[in-house]
């Protein structure tokens, strides 16, 4: 997939909402020197676009009760499944990303789990029925970055 054509408003615009997604859109507007209406507009193209996926607050999941973030790479005895687990793993509340991956795995997942006991419960009961071969968990300590890809990098010159 190409890369989109933003042009310099466009990129200036993701600068601006990418720190605070809750910034006024007439703040942005003024800052751009452009009209509040010309911001919505945009911000609507860029959501069409799928360059915006929306806003939401983050939810600490350590603050909720969630003290154990695993990892977890899946070999699927039959592969020509993979359809059908990425739908049941959807229905697992505690998987928060799946990615099919190159490598050792057929899947790469992370979820969070209240401790080790309930991922031990997890991974009994929720996964190892999908039909697996193996898996490897990894568990994570912490956290030391934890971030969406910056766009301050985003240049305001055109791209040849």
């Amino acid at each position: 997939m190409t890369a989109l054509k933003l042009d310099k408003l466009d990129k200036k615009i993701l600068r601006l909402i990418a720190d605070d997604a809750r910034v006024a859109f007439l703040e942005v507007a003024r800052a751009c020197n452009v009209s509040g209406a010309a911001i919505h507009q945009r911000i609507q193209k860029l959501t069409a676009l799928g360059v915006l996926r929306g806003s939401q607050f983050i939810i600490d999941p350590e603050k909720i009760g969630y003290e154990t973030c695993a990892y977890i790479g899946l070999n699927l005895k039959n592969p020509e499944r993979f359809d059908e687990v990425v739908e049941e793993l959807r229905t697992i509340p505690e998987v928060t990303e799946c990615h099919y991956t190159t490598g050792n795995f057929d899947m790469f997942i992370k979820l969070y789990a209240h401790n080790n006991h309930h991922l031990l419960n997890i991974i009994h009961d929720k996964l190892q029925p999908l039909g697996l071969s193996s898996s490897q968990t990894l568990i994570s300590f912490n956290s030391v970055i934890d971030r969406q890809l910056s766009v301050a990098n985003l240049t305001d010159e055109e791209e040849e």
